[in-house]
């Protein structure tokens, strides 16, 4: 997940952000039908415990080489339903920024952050992208589901923990309900005092307050749809709480690469 005081840092140096394409052109295409997220959930399966990321293991597992080659040869635009290009791209920005590190990028400075989101790009459907643009212009923009925040992966110890597991149409909302429940009820990334009432939560509610906001009023009354407890869901959606933002922990989320700057 491409995270987050990037967005003013991207758009200065850029005079006016790139788009993500509007048709794809694939070579050597496959089949919408034939798309399958085996490979990269296999990949995940081995190389990602508790969410930590066993970075050096991924290079030499042909699979994750398969997957990204895989991915150009795929027209999201013709695949079947909406949940089954809301995972393809969930899928694809994972793997993309997984690749970032292994090809010696990282997020952990302001530089390395235009770098790694906006410098780099990545090969879909016979186009390029940014996970810049994966997250703004595609994500974000065509599907308008406050949950992908908690299912990008920015390869750093304050994102969401990268799932042992690929995303799946047929899953989808198991998927992602988890992924935000998970994310929310992480004290590592939220915490919530009762008796003050006060929430200190992600920054990425900070950055894409915009998103929670229009889906449930309040970023209070989002939290509260995917707290644990319910009697904090119930103080959450009734009394008034102070909003406060963790510092984002840049950091690398797993074991180093070599060559890389995590």
């Amino acid at each position: 997940m491409m995270r987050r005081a990037l967005w003013l840092l991207g758009c200065v140096v850029l005079v006016g952000c790139a788009t993500g394409p509007r048709s794809y052109h694939p070579v050597d295409p496959v089949a919408p039908g034939a798309l399958s997220h085996r490979a990269f959930s296999e990949v995940l399966q081995q190389h990602v415990t508790n969410g930590q990321v066993n970075y050096p293991g991924i290079p030499g597992d042909r699979r994750f080489g398969e997957y990204l080659q895989l991915l150009n040869r795929v027209d999201p635009g013709r695949l079947p339903s909406r949940d089954d290009r809301l995972a393809f791209w969930i899928n694809a920005y994972n793997a993309f920024a997984v690749k970032g590190i292994l090809d010696g990028y990282s997020p952990a400075t302001w530089v390395g952050r235009y770098r790694y989101f906006i410098g780099r790009d990545y090969a879909v459907g016979g186009h390029a992208i940014t996970l810049y643009d994966l997250e703004r212009e595609v994500l974000v923009k065509e599907f308008g589901e406050p949950r992908i925040h908690f299912s990008i992966v920015c390869a750093s110890r304050s994102c969401p923990g990268l799932r042992s597991e690929a995303y799946a149409a047929d899953r989808l909302e198991a998927q992602l309900d988890e992924s935000a429940r998970g994310f929310v009820n992480d004290p590592t990334k939220n915490r919530f005092d009762r008796e003050h009432r006060v929430a200190t939560v992600s920054m990425i509610f900070k950055w894409f307050r915009g998103d929670f906001e229009a889906q449930a009023g309040s970023l209070a009354h989002y939290l509260a749809q995917y707290v644990s407890d319910p009697d904090l869901a119930h103080d959450l959606k009734t009394e008034s709480y102070r909003i406060e933002f963790l510092d984002y922990d840049w950091s690398l989320n797993g074991v180093p690469y070599a060559g890389s700057a995590g």
